[in-house]
């Protein structure tokens, strides 16, 4: 009886820690839609989101990439609002590209 148990107990965390491996494969992901939950802004699917909040920082070194222009067309293409597509791309490059902030905001950050 002990045996099975154990067995048992044995069976259920290597199933848990198999299942819990994707939860953990993607740390900036779970931070990026951490810092969404902490900034109060709403998303439909985690893996969407995730994917649109990496697709911000492409879109902010480009040549003409402003913080304006990321905005807008972060708006246009996921259906929010001018400020929810504001805070969601602050976060997204807060979290996946920190190093562009500063000059795609440099007359913002000042205090």
């Amino acid at each position: 009886m002990t045996l099975r148990l154990l067995a048992l107990a044995a069976g259920v965390l290597g199933m848990s820690a198999t299942m819990a491996a994707p939860t953990h494969a993607d740390m900036m992901g779970n931070a990026f839609l951490t810092a969404l939950n902490n900034a109060g802004i709403s998303y439909g699917q985690p893996a969407a989101a995730m994917a649109i909040g990496r697709s911000v920082c492409p879109m902010a070194v480009q040549p003409d990439g402003t913080f304006d222009s990321v905005v807008a067309r972060m708006a246009e293409d996921n259906g929010m609002s001018h400020d929810a597509a504001a805070a969601f791309t602050i976060v997204a490059i807060a979290t996946y590209c920190p190093a562009v902030l500063y000059p795609l905001l440099p007359n913002r950050l000042q205090a």
